[in-house]
């Protein structure tokens, strides 16, 4: 009898024990979240959902029938790797667009340099200053325009869509802020009176002027060989302010262009020099990327 007892003690405890182990489990924020995303998700029927973004770059699952939605946490967007350093090259240009199209008798422009600095070979501020003038006469000769060589500067940035590819090789779009103090003057302005028949030719005094404008642009950049590259590069404009004159507004404006035109281009050379010597140990699509690409490991 004794010994019956001690064995339904042993085994009311054993039970006490296993039973608080089954009945006591710690639940956290997490997996009470996760629960709650779990049974949304096993509410949705599969077989009618589509995949959306939100602004956040998340990918959901959405009921086309409901109209329910789930944050598929499996599919969340991970940033692309920057493989270049934040100091990768600096470069300077030169634009021949403006020197080219004065041999083939454009009136205006002169010439344009520039800095640029690559941060990660994706970021590129850059700095230009550039000369400017013009001398126009029009078919019909009843005045002369001139400007004379006046300085311009325009600062703004770059972004390369090609950052994590070959360095050689830049596809970008930016924008430019450009500033400029000028004159300009009319000269030989005929004036026709009906009345009498008569003809009067008069000067219109130099007028000083300040104009500042904002570009934006697409472009594309090659290597050509060792440090030296090219590039073109299209661009809006347009006026953001301008000084008033008694003389009218002007026609042309250093580094913006005429007033009738709302696009321009330009044609650079380039010279790099890379700011960090530690290099990729395989260039992203150069030849060796590729043979690396297609060929089996032997480890």
């Amino acid at each position: 009898m004794k010994h019956s007892l001690i064995l339904i003690l042993a085994i009311i405890a054993f039970h006490a024990a296993y039973g608080q182990r089954r009945v006591s489990p710690v639940k956290t924020p997490a997996t009470v979240t996760q629960s709650r995303n779990e049974s949304k998700r096993d509410s949705l029927d599969r077989s009618r959902l589509i995949e959306m973004h939100d602004a956040n770059g998340n990918v959901i699952l959405v009921d086309t029938v409901t109209g329910k939605e789930v944050v598929d946490s499996t599919a969340m967007p991970t940033l692309p790797k920057m493989i270049y350093p934040l100091l990768h090259s600096a470069s300077v240009s030169v634009d021949l667009w403006s020197p080219l199209m004065r041999l083939f008798n454009t009136k205006y422009g002169l010439i344009s340099f520039a800095g640029q600095v690559s941060l990660h070979n994706r970021y590129i501020p850059t700095f230009e200053i550039g000369l400017g003038k013009a001398d126009y006469t029009p078919e019909d000769n009843n005045y002369t325009y001139k400007s004379p060589m006046s300085i311009y500067f325009k600062l703004g940035a770059d972004y390369n869509f090609l950052y994590n590819s070959n360095p050689d090789y830049f596809f970008y779009a930016g924008f430019r802020y450009g500033f400029t103090p000028f004159s300009y003057r009319l000269t030989d302005v005929t004036i026709n009176d009906n009345y009498w028949g008569t003809q009067h030719t008069v000067d219109m005094p130099s007028q000083k002027s300040t104009a500042g404008y904002l570009e934006l642009l697409i472009g594309l950049r090659v290597k050509l060989f060792k440090s030296w590259s090219m590039g073109w590069s299209v661009r809006y404009h347009t006026i953001m302010h301008q000084s008033k004159n008694t003389g009218g507004d002007p026609w042309y404006i250093p580094g913006f262009g005429t007033k009738g035109s709302a696009l321009s281009a330009s044609f650079s050379l380039y010279y790099t020099l890379p700011l960090d010597k530690k290099k990729p140990e395989v260039l992203p699509g150069s030849e060796a990327a590729d043979n690396a690409v297609n060929t089996p490991s032997t480890q």
